[in-house]
Parts: C-alpha cells; sequence; structure tokens
C-alpha cells in the first residue's frame, strides 16, 4: 500500500510541474490571480477538486 502512495505522490509532482515547466510566465499570472480569491471561493473549488479526484478514482477502480 506504501508504495502506491508513494507513487501516486510522485505523479502528483510531476502533474504539477508540468505548467511551470511548459509556461512560467502565465503559471506565474495565474498563481498571483489566485492570491486575490476569497478563502470561500477557495474552499469550494478545493472541496469540488477533492470530489472529482474521488468518484474518478471510483470510476476507474
Amino acid at each position: 500500500m506504501w508504495h502506491d502512495v508513494g507513487i501516486a505522490l510522485c505523479l502528483v509532482l510531476v502533474i504539477e510541474g508540468i505548467l511551470p515547466f511548459l509556461y512560467p510566465r502565465r503559471w506565474r499570472e495565474m498563481v498571483m490571480m489566485l492570491s486575490e480569491i476569497d478563502d470561500k471561493t477557495m474552499r469550494i473549488a478545493g472541496l469540488a477538486s477533492m470530489l472529482l479526484g474521488t468518484g474518478l478514482l471510483y470510476l476507474i477502480n
């Protein structure tokens, strides 16, 4: 199980690194825009992301 968790975390790092590698200027602009979003909106986006990931994981397995 821990091996699978390690693989998943490594894949997250690879996927998270794609945008800053390919489009560093655009990524920086996006991060600055995210800093202006209020906490409630950010929490809703985080919850939606977690639910989507959980649902996709359920469908795959």
